[in-house]
């Protein structure tokens, strides 16, 4: 029974019924916007929404969330549109959850179920999978109570349970929070060895001095399709919401001075479950190290200045709102308005055509510049001890032996100071003043 009922709250049916609350005293309130959010979120999962409603009130009601009446409403729909569920874009209690199955006799899931369950069909990695099997377990686990009462109430507290009956459903309750508690455990664990392994990685590279650009943005903006764009990198991407879940790094050259390794991010979106907040700090800490991040913007969506909001409010809960951040409004192909987005940290782009990526390149050249030009070097043979310099502080691109060592890098300032008297045409920059 334990493991039917745990398959019921994450695999969702075909038809749904979609309701929504708005009221002074929630922060998550529904309204027209995430109503149709919620609907895209039901097509990305496999399924279909058949009706929608959204009701107002002054609070929620405690027991059945929307009240009475609109309970009542809803289970008619479930009725002649053969609904098999009901999906909340607010986010219900346990017992709340535990009511509304048994009022209106089909599966109730609530916005965070529903964007876990998408997310656990689209992760691919290993440590994707692990961070969705640990969102998950942190949302079931203060549900449990509620999954188990069939078994409460047949034991009861009064003795006048059947004979034999007295408190398995207690202890079935407490051996699943043991064992979702070592879960958790165990999944953490796993995920701190997935940190590690990253933090060597971004060692090295920082070694190597490569910038890292992360691309972020809100679900759906076109990032992954801007990634492939840029690198050729082949990523599936689909006008759907969640599409990509799993970091893509590849390798970009931005200008003849300049690699960088840019990386896709998982989308965002409103109210994004808590659970999976946590759970992906182990994908988006990359922002935190990110030398740059490229804020992808639908300009096209009608909401996209709120969609912004909520992507910067996410960027600052993770820690990196101090990183540079170049702001690319994409999809300007399809952006009807009269005033296009401006500023100096701003680029109209369109991924799917092209338009705007030179203009792109240059922007992140320009942010990222750090000194570095590219120069010909001709070493005496007594000054050989330069070329392992070079190779540790600079880019050796080429090098041949003549009369000198003749070598072409790409040098940082430090390299270039240590050897500018035998670059090639080298002449001291002019300060400003002079």
């Amino acid at each position: 029974m334990r493991e039917q009922k745990t398959e019921e709250v994450s695999r969702p049916r075909d038809i749904a019924i979609l309701a929504g609350l708005s009221s002074p005293r929630l922060d998550d309130n529904a309204d027209s916007e995430t109503m149709a959010e919620l609907e895209a979120l039901v097509e990305t999962a496999g399924g279909e929404a058949a009706a929608s409603v959204l009701q107002n009130r002054a609070a929620p009601d405690p027991r059945t969330f929307i009240g009475e009446g609109k309970v009542a409403e809803i289970k008619e729909l479930v009725r002649t549109q053969e609904a098999t569920m009901v999906i909340f874009d607010n986010d219900l209690s346990p017992s709340q959850l535990r009511v509304l199955t048994e009022e209106l006799g089909v599966q109730v899931l609530d916005r965070s179920a529903l964007i876990l369950d998408i997310f656990a069909q689209r992760a691919r990695t290993r440590e994707g999978r692990l961070q969705v099997e640990l969102a998950q377990y942190q949302y079931l686990l203060p549900r449990l109570t509620g999954m188990w009462t069939h078994l409460e109430r047949q034991a009861g507290t009064s003795g006048k349970g059947p004979i034999g009956s007295k408190g398995p459903g207690e202890t079935q309750l407490e051996t699943d929070r043991r064992h979702i508690h070592r879960k958790i455990d165990k999944l953490k664990d796993e995920l701190e060895e997935v940190r590690r392994i990253r933090g060597t990685q971004r060692q090295r590279r920082m070694k190597n001095e490569i910038p890292v650009v992360a691309i972020v943005g809100y679900t759906n903006a076109g990032k992954s399709t801007l990634l492939n764009a840029l690198t050729g990198a082949g990523i599936p991407a689909n006008n759907r919401l969640f599409d990509t879940l799993d970091t893509t790094s590849r390798l970009l050259t931005v200008s003849d001075t300049l690699d960088v390794v840019i990386s896709d991010t998982v989308g965002f979106i409103r109210k994004l479950p808590h659970q999976l907040v946590d759970a992906f700090k182990a994908t988006l800490e990359e922002l935190e190290y990110a030398d740059l991040l490229l804020h992808v913007i639908d300009v096209s969506n009608p909401s996209w200045q709120e969609q912004a909001r909520v992507v910067d409010k996410l960027i600052g809960e993770l820690g990196a709102e101090q990183t540079p951040c170049l702001r690319v409004y994409n999809k300007s192909d399809l952006f009807w308005g009269d005033d296009r987005p401006r500023g100096e940290d701003a680029v109209s782009i369109s991924a799917k055509t092209g338009e705007g990526l030179p203009a792109l390149l240059e922007a992140i050249d320009r942010t990222l510049d750090k000194g570095t030009r590219r120069v010909v070097l001709h070493l005496p043979y007594d000054k050989g001890g330069l070329l392992d310099l070079l190779y540790r502080e600079a880019k050796v691109e080429r090098v041949e032996y003549a009369g000198t060592i003749d070598v072409t890098a790409v040098c940082n300032p430090k390299a270039v100071g240590v050897v500018k008297p035998y670059i090639e045409g080298w002449t001291e920059p002019k300060e400003p003043w002079e």
